[in-house]
């Protein structure tokens, strides 16, 4: 294929970046787009955005122009661009995304950044503290919280062996220690070595079967259905078991922590109030209810 038959003026830099906005005018944000450029270019040829906007008359050869072709139709199609590029950023780390894994969103590291920063509510400080991820995906926030704290002893647990594939690869790469666990947390009993646990955490399953027609494409036609969606029957199917679970293996002064559907708010904590927890409703940076807390009464 040449730059004839992919329609791209010119291999210059500038043409490229043309090329994208013309192409991909009216699915999605002129500054959307920018963002796409900026990142297939450090992704790609390891630019940054300096490069970029001083490199404009430069050329790339004709392999990497090929790739950004391709990229550009990947877009049409709205394949996301963490897919293309084969990674996305989270909480400093580097997490490998496929269609095996959901792409960790900014709410979710909103999540980890709030455990974070109320570290001191969780287990007495003198004991090693353990933490439970269940959904844990890519491994993004067993990841993040393992590198925030290298002395913890952390568990991630997901129903999909390639999902945790995915994961034990970003461990790796990350350089964190954790143990990783396949199990399906809703059918099965669940049982681990490790326990009580300082601080359970999760982002699970909630969007109901009847919300997917408000969802965009790029999350319908490419991500996990099974990591996404549970019965409009039964929204809360994955907060009941982790109450069980957390019934079980929650250590006496621990912390629950979770993602979960705004709508569904009062429904999950009242769900966690009869196991016996006192919990609490956050909000995120778009002032949307997404996360709860949850500790056993004292």
């Amino acid at each position: 294929m040449n730059t004839t038959d992919m329609h791209i003026p010119s291999n210059k830099v500038r043409d490229i970046e043309r090329y994208f906005h013309t192409e991909l005018a009216g699915l999605y944000p002129d500054s959307e787009i920018t963002m796409f450029v900026r990142m297939l270019f450090e992704a790609f040829l390891g630019w940054t955005l300096t490069d970029l906007l001083l490199r404009r008359d430069d050329t790339v050869n004709q392999s990497d122009l090929l790739r950004f072709h391709w990229a550009a139709e990947d877009l049409k199609h709205f394949r996301p661009i963490q897919h293309i590029i084969g990674w996305t950023g989270f909480c400093g780390c580097r997490i490998e995304v496929d269609e095996n894994t959901l792409i960790p969103r900014p709410e979710t590291e909103e999540i980890v950044n709030w455990t974070i920063d109320h570290n001191s509510k969780l287990n007495n400080h003198n004991s090693q503290l353990t933490i439970l991820d269940l959904c844990t995906g890519s491994g993004c926030i067993a990841i993040a919280l393992a590198k925030q704290w290298p002395d913890a002893e952390v568990w991630a647990v997901d129903i999909s062996k390639k999902a945790l594939a995915v994961a034990k690869k970003n461990a790796a790469a990350n350089n964190v220690s954790i143990n990783f666990l396949q199990t399906d947390i809703i059918h099965s009993p669940f049982s681990v070595l490790r326990s009580p646990f300082s601080l359970i955490i999760s982002n699970p399953p909630y969007v109901m079967d009847k919300e997917r027609a408000a969802m965009q494409h790029n999350v319908l036609d490419w991500e996990p259905q099974q990591a996404l969606f549970v019965p409009d029957s039964d929204p809360l199917l994955f907060y009941r078991a982790i109450a069980d679970i957390a019934d079980k293996h929650l250590a006496h002064d621990g912390m629950i922590v979770l993602e979960i559907n705004e709508s569904l708010g009062h429904e999950t904590a009242q769900l966690f109030e009869s196991h016996g927890f006192e919990t609490a409703l956050h909000s995120d940076f778009r002032g949307k209810t997404r996360m709860l807390t949850a500790r056993h009464k004292q």
